[in-house]
């Protein structure tokens, strides 16, 4: 018999597989198409009889992945305007009181949806834990800033997924009280975001954060400026309602345009500090939604008592410079001016120098962004944290993937299919190095998630300025008390 569950704005019918109940494309808002459009999410009307939430429901206007990315990353792309949808997998609909995993995707504030095959999440269901993923709006529909009391729609849409899912998750053997929130990259830094706000208060007692913290948002200078440059490029005046006037294949062309200008040709006038992060749409400190700095309001208290488990890659930037070939083109000149733009002088400079001698100077130049994109942040957070409530948890991915002859190494995304226990999972466009893998170690991170989502606990030693546990996985299974510690000490006061 095919599951059947009521929710708040109607009955719904799901499949079930192995064991596993699912239901997929499930409303959370309204369309944000016509009078909704780039304004925040509204409730979906309710319907009659019994909707079928059987396959993945359509995905929010974005374009593909530039190349090479294309190639690595799947990105699935469901036409539809009911795209503020969500995905559920559970044990069983009779099942209660079940700990209950959010997932937020990665893509840069541009890309990505809740359907990648990889954020499956019947493996979580196997073991116990009603997985949801979720979409929200992107690019300028989620993150456009023109100053007009209107802002951060796609942490808005967030915020209305979560709190659906409050209303609605028992319906699925869920406990709303028993919410995490989890993300990688974009994800993440999404997650860092929600930590930090007053209206996310009570809707996760969890947060887990892959590759990404608190440390990225855009000022609303920047982002008003990039609003403009949008129109330029649009031709058309930066207001809301002739942004809201062009229509979604011609916008995402201008954004897909003009999201490649920072990287060719960087320009701090121009661009803020966009030209260090490279993301043109972020989370904007709006003084509404987000009223400070996420890190800063993390530091006042905000989240204290939010366990929380964050970790990095140890070859993060590996996945933007070694398959565009940028890797094998940075020379000691590019590695100096690097340093010099992360605020690093000639002696941090050699710190690294030193501790990578023996490696080409793409992967030094690697080593360096990935610390002031990723690691140091994740490491920032954690003391922010240091007198709260509740725990936090660090970890470092280090299996080195053997694409690209070895180069590609421990790169950023490399670890969702371990974590999801979906290395089997094929998906068209998906590189190998997202397919193969010891399934001992998905095994052993997988686990890792379940016991915290579980329990708040993933089965190390919280993190603390005094030992600075991180739990490494990869290799071999260890622990470390802060790793390059060297390399840490050299970013402070500058990130």
């Amino acid at each position: 018999m095919e599951p059947i569950v009521k929710t708040t704005s109607g009955m719904i019918r799901g499949s079930e597989q192995a064991g596993v109940v699912s239901f997929k494309g499930i409303p959370y808002a309204a369309p944000p198409f016509g009078k909704n459009r780039m304004y925040p999410p509204i409730p979906h009307l309710s319907w009659e009889g019994v909707r079928d939430c059987m396959e993945y429901g359509p995905t929010v206007p974005k374009g593909p992945y530039q190349p090479p990315f294309d190639k690595i990353l799947p990105e699935p792309a469901i036409a539809g305007e009911e795209c503020l949808n969500l995905n559920v997998w559970t044990p069983g609909t009779e099942a209660k009181d079940l700990p209950v995993l959010v997932w937020i995707h990665g893509g840069s504030f541009l890309n990505g949806s809740g359907a990648v095959s990889t954020y499956d999440g019947t493996n979580f269901a196997r073991d116990g834990v009603v997985c949801v993923t979720i979409n929200y709006r992107l690019g300028a529909d989620g993150f456009l800033f023109l100053d007009d009391g209107i802002s951060n729609l796609g942490i808005l849409d967030q915020l209305a997924a979560l709190r659906w899912i409050q209303e609605n998750i028992a319906s699925f053997g869920g406990d709303p009280h028993k919410v995490t929130v989890a993300g990688e990259s974009a994800g993440a830094m999404s997650v860092g975001t929600l930590l930090s706000l007053e209206a996310a208060k009570g809707l996760f007692r969890g947060a887990i954060m892959q590759s990404g913290a608190a440390h990225h948002y855009l000022s609303a200078a920047t982002a008003k400026k990039v609003a403009g440059y949008l129109a330029e490029e649009l031709g058309i005046e930066p207001v809301r309602d002739q942004f809201r006037a062009v229509e979604v294949d011609r916008l995402i062309d201008a954004i897909s345009a003009l999201a490649s200008q920072p990287q060719a040709k960087p320009d701090l006038a121009k661009w803020g500090e966009i030209t260090l992060n490279l993301m043109i749409f972020e989370p904007t400190i709006d003084a509404a939604v987000i009223k400070a700095p996420p890190i800063e309001s993390i530091r006042a208290g905000a989240g204290d008592d939010v366990v929380v488990m964050i970790g990095t890659n140890r070859q993060e930037f590996n996945f933007f410079s070694v398959p565009t070939g940028v890797y094998e083109v940075i020379d000691s000149a590019v590695v100096v001016f690097g340093a010099m733009a992360f605020g690093l002088d000639a002696d941090k400079l050699a710190v690294y120098q030193k501790l990578l001698a023996d490696e080409p100077q793409g992967e030094l130049f690697s080593q360096m962004a990935g610390d002031w994109f990723f690691r140091i942040p994740a490491i920032r957070l954690a003391e922010a944290r240091q007198d709260a409530k509740a725990s936090s948890y660090l970890y470092e991915f280090q299996w080195q993937s053997q694409m690209f002859d070895g180069r590609l190494g421990a790169c950023h995304a490399l670890e969702l299919p371990f974590v999801f226990d979906t290395l089997g999972v094929l998906s068209e466009g998906v590189g190998p190095a997202f397919l193969e893998g010891p399934q001992e170690l998905a095994d052993e991170m997988h686990s890792s998630w379940v016991a915290f989502i579980k329990n708040l606990d993933p089965g190390w030693d919280s993190y603390s300025t005094d030992d600075r546990t991180v739990r490494i996985f990869g290799g071999d299974a260890r622990i470390e008390k802060d790793p390059r510690g060297e390399t840490r000490e050299i970013w402070k006061g500058l990130r």
